[in-house]
């Protein structure tokens, strides 16, 4: 990991959540759950499935525009989030929604729960982006019980590999094995080889179930990404969602 990036990440969303929240809450604050950069329908991806009744945790919650709709599908959410900031924006949403669920100020590399407390972990986009996975996948093990879901969605190896500058190219521009650390200054960001995160998955005793490569459908809106980055999308996997469960 490099040095103190929980710390550099926890300022940069602090520093960052107003504006963030500001342009992207209309997009992901949809009345039903949606993943990623397009925000396509769970109702069609069916990554987590049926929630009611389920303890699930949220890694990297931001303002928990996720784990307010699945308490209100009778769910048992926790939100947890590295940025107090962030948490002051669920805390506001919870109010509007008229909900009420914990709320935890912790990294995913150490979290501040026992063991087996959930039926799902997961993220979108969240903290599996920001978090080291060598400590943040085996943390999402041991907090799972037995057979418990981890489902994550985030950035492709494919974004590191073809990104130059400010740009996305149609070349390679960066090494693939060893990939692991991005280290941007005022935050780090966090990728592996595809076979690395297999690997990974299964000694932190999961069993892989998918993994869903996204294309966005033609002309999909988004807040996150140009026209020109989401035409990009549609011939090289941009984002993608691991599903996994927990061995018994």
């Amino acid at each position: 990991m490099s040095s103190g990036s929980p710390g550099r990440n926890r300022a940069y969303w602090d520093e960052r959540a107003d504006t963030y929240q500001a342009t992207h809450a209309e997009h992901i604050g949809r009345p039903e759950p949606r993943w990623g950069m397009w925000q396509l329908p769970e109702s069609e991806l069916g990554i987590l499935g049926d929630v009611a009744g389920k303890d699930v945790l949220e890694l990297g919650c931001g303002a928990a525009q996720w784990s307010i709709l699945l308490a209100q599908a009778g769910a048992r959410p926790v939100g947890l989030d590295n940025s107090a900031r962030q948490l002051e924006h669920a805390r506001e949403g919870m109010a509007r929604a008229g909900v009420d669920f914990p709320l935890v100020h912790s990294a995913a590399e150490d979290v501040p729960l026992p063991d087996a407390s959930f039926d799902v972990v997961f993220c979108d986009h969240g903290a599996l982006t920001f978090a080291d996975p060598y400590r943040a996948v085996p943390e999402a093990a041991r907090l799972l019980r037995p057979g418990g879901l981890f489902a994550f969605s985030h950035s492709t190896p494919f974004v590191q590999l073809f990104w130059r500058g400010d740009d996305l190219t149609e070349t390679l521009q960066s090494d693939y094995l060893g990939m692991h650390t991005w280290d941007e200054g005022d935050y780090v960001e966090y990728n592996l080889p595809y076979g690395e995160w297999i690997r990974l998955l299964l000694d932190s005793g999961f069993e892989l179930e998918a993994l869903v490569e996204i294309q966005p459908p033609e002309g999909a809106p988004s807040t996150y990404r140009s026209d020109q980055e989401t035409a990009w999308a549609r011939r090289w996997p941009m984002e993608e969602i691991w599903k996994a469960r927990k061995r018994g």
